[in-house]
């Protein structure tokens, strides 16, 4: 009998086990406290998965093309999440022209959710791994997403970045987002939580905004401190809006 219960008890363990190890082990999200968070913006190759397996159409789409903002918000024939300045884009870059509903339908179907503000900005100011190799004080809170300044990220004029000229040409300020992965590696190992692209997060307010946090490459690092928060209308599909998801952490 009291190999029986060793037998079962062994078998639960290992079964919950499993289950964490699962979690800890998925390289594309990171753990923060009690969530884990995507490493990177959300990418047009994963969003490709999505709209083929659901036959998702973008409002953007529908309405024949998302924003850009030039002296006022002008809405462009053909930029969609596939073509976001019109031309076909790479699958490593962030998907954009996606509003606050989509982005959250998206997360749903990846078992994932939006990131709350709360959230969001644990995971892009203070430092969760005690022994990581980038620089990052465990248990420290910083003033930008890559520390004490914003070298190395995708913003306009404050970050020494190497700039992309391929979007610049459709562009009347700024120079377009670049692919994951392209810019200075921040806090808790995540990518373009300041620069790049805006992100959706989630005030838990059912109201016609939302927030977004993080700045992009149409601003400088103002943006990006952690007070800052932008909002927007939750219908909105805009060029430099992109977004993250989140999940919550099982033991």
């Amino acid at each position: 009998m009291n190999k029986l219960i060793l037998k079962c008890f062994f078998i639960i363990m290992t079964f919950f086990l499993n289950i964490n190890i699962s979690y800890c082990n998925d390289e594309t999200m990171q753990k923060i406290s009690n969530f884990l968070i995507d490493k990177t913006e959300v990418t047009i190759g994963e969003f490709k998965v999505y709209v083929k397996e659901t036959n998702f159409i973008s409002m953007a789409e529908k309405n024949g093309g998302g924003l850009v903002y030039e002296n006022g918000w002008v809405q462009k024939k053909g930029w969609n999440w596939k073509r976001p300045y019109g031309l076909a884009a790479l699958d490593n870059e962030p998907v954009v022209h996606i509003n606050f509903r989509e982005a959250e339908n998206y997360c749903i179907w990846n078992k994932k959710r939006i990131p709350t503000l709360k959230e969001w900005e644990l995971a892009a100011y203070t430092e969760f791994r005690p022994n990581n190799k980038d620089g990052y004080e465990f248990k420290k809170s910083y003033l930008y997403p890559t520390g004490d300044d914003t070298l190395g990220l995708n913003c306009l004029n404050d970050c020494n970045f190497n700039y992309p000229y391929k979007y610049s040409k459709f562009l009347l300020r700024g120079y377009g987002h670049v692919p994951t992965f392209s810019t200075k590696k921040g806090i808790n190992g995540l990518y373009d939580m300041g620069g790049n692209v805006w992100e959706w997060v989630d005030t838990k307010k059912d109201n016609l905004y939302k927030a977004t946090k993080g700045g992009s490459w149409w601003y400088g690092k103002n943006q990006m401190i952690k007070g800052y928060i932008a909002t927007k209308p939750k219908n909105m599909s805009v060029i430099y809006i992109g977004f993250r998801c989140v999940k919550d952490f099982k033991n």
